[in-house]
């Protein structure tokens, strides 16, 4: 274990409304965002109540997640991005301190 180099990135997760994953992929995309994953028909409980996730006719109508490992650098650019779309929209976005072993493929 003492061969393994460990580096330090944020991990963002995103939890938005199915039909805003578009915004929310370029939003990423732009400010340099190597990759990230999506997960759907989330489940939870805030502060607009419970939400149950279930597949439905339309993806839209579903809650998704999207988890990226940014540097510290990109945080502050894609919560400026993010803050106009929440003051208008439901979700929410959990920053967490993460280490990666293979940082080539979080920073360019």
């Amino acid at each position: 274990m003492n061969d393994v180099n460990l580096n330090p990135l944020k991990k963002l997760e995103i939890i938005l409304e199915g039909e805003h994953q578009a915004f929310a992929t370029d939003l990423l995309d732009r400010a340099g965002v190597k990759g990230y994953t999506i997960m759907g028909n989330l489940s939870g409980k805030g502060s607009q109540g419970f939400h149950e996730g279930h597949l439905m006719f339309n993806e839209d109508d579903v809650l998704i997640m999207i988890i990226a490992a940014v540097p510290e650098e990109l945080v502050e650019p894609i919560l400026e991005g993010f803050t106009p779309f929440f003051n208008q929209h439901s979700g929410v976005i959990f920053i967490s301190d993460i280490q990666v072993s293979r940082l080539v493929k979080f920073k360019g």
